[in-house]
């Protein structure tokens, strides 16, 4: 039997529905091909426009644009069900729930008309370019340069760590425009990667999430209209950056505790059918007390979890509870996923059994979006 976790207090017919939709389109699209999407540290393109054809793309993006006029609990539904299916070489997280919303909020009404409806339909996937090979949490202090010429921008750097980099078509990508300004001079300008100067380098050998096209972007005098500029002036990219994040971080959040739910199942299942000294694992009190503690800790973060969703459904999510939250589940996963490995025995260890993926896969939820060092030094400037 599964974990019995209450319904969620913001869940809604509709959006079971949808969960039915996610759950059938991936356990078709995506299950199937992880082994091989890992070895090809890739997903099909193709992926990106038959969930375009379902209406998985773009879920709280407004119908006007092409999307799916949803809210935030749409994209939860999705990114839950992927977290539950075992897939995570897909990056709709960064293409729904980031770049469409950097889109939405700062391009002009003629630049969300040309991308957004591209995005919906899976003929664009987006990605977004803050990380430098010699910059991470540190965004203030990177140096990818956009300077001005006539009615363009002149872009030049390198980005590293970059989801969907491999098929990206358009990139967000964060750049000084004033290199003196400190956060000042950050802005976010939208390159189109048919641009000439742009270029992708490797797609990067990562220790999880082995099916994810993250690379390295290059940008070699890539000319840009100003108008894609992000904003109605240069230098609101650090203030916009701090606006998303929140959004991003329990994005994380959602991954994070459905991530959990799922190795709890995983183990519970395992342990009941597994036996040891003729008797199932699962009957051995360590057994039992672990996993009753992996049980407490899925329904504590689920708990959270709702009430962080409720919030910044009102509107009312702060960058210090986004943090705490991205803190709090990230760090309660990779604990429980841990100790379910050490249930699963040897076979924990072995990349065929979904929970050792799982294990690899949730390393890098306690350092991307903001490490939980970082997440701390947010937390603490509200105390």
């Amino acid at each position: 039997m599964p974990l019995q976790l209450p319904k969620s207090s913001w869940s809604t017919t509709e959006l079971d529905d949808l969960r039915e939709l996610a759950r059938s389109f991936l356990q078709k699209e995506a299950v199937p091909h992880q082994e091989r999407w890992a070895a090809e540290k890739k997903v099909d393109r193709e992926l990106w426009t038959k969930a375009g054809d379902v209406g998985l793309l773009c879920l709280s993006i407004p119908e006007e644009y092409g999307g799916g006029g949803g809210t935030f609990a749409h994209e939860a539904v999705l990114y839950e069900e992927q977290a539950r299916s075992g897939d995570s070489a897909w990056g709709v997280t960064v293409h729904n729930g980031i770049v469409a919303h950097y889109l939405l909020a700062y391009a002009s009404e003629e630049k969300k008309r040309a991308w957004l409806p591209k995005l919906a339909s899976g003929e664009f996937v987006g990605a977004i370019a803050m990380t430098e090979p010699g910059t991470g949490s540190d965004l203030q202090n990177i140096k990818t340069r956009a300077v001005r010429d006539g009615d363009h921008y002149v872009l030049n750097g390198a980005k590293t760590f970059i989801t969907n980099g491999l098929h990206a078509d358009l990139v967000v990508v964060a750049c000084k425009t004033d290199p003196d300004a400190g956060a000042q001079g950050v802005s976010l300008i939208v390159v189109e990667t048919d641009t000439p100067g742009f270029r992708r380098g490797r797609v990067l050998d990562k220790v999880g999430l082995k099916g994810q096209d993250t690379a390295e972007l290059f940008f070699d005098d890539v000319r840009v209209p100003v108008g894609n500029l992000l904003g109605d002036a240069e230098g609101q990219g650090f203030v916009q950056l701090m606006l998303q994040l929140p959004q991003e971080r329990l994005i994380i959040a959602v991954t994070a505790v459905a991530g959990l739910e799922a190795a709890v199942d995983l183990t519970l299942e395992y342990t009941k059918e597994r036996t040891a000294f003729g008797r199932p694992i699962f009957s051995f009190q360590n057994t039992k007390f672990t996993l009753a503690e992996a049980a407490t800790e899925a329904a504590v973060a689920r708990a959270f979890l709702d009430q962080c969703i409720e919030r910044h459904l009102r509107g009312e999510l702060d960058v210090q509870g986004a943090a705490m939250a991205k803190l709090w589940t990230t760090e309660r996963v990779n604990k429980v996923v841990d100790d379910c490995v050490q249930l699963f025995g040897g076979y924990g260890y072995m990349t065929e059994y979904p929970i050792a993926r799982a294990w690899a896969d949730v390393r890098i939820s306690r350092i991307f979006g903001g490490t939980s060092e970082i997440m701390k030094e947010i937390i603490s400037r509200s105390l």
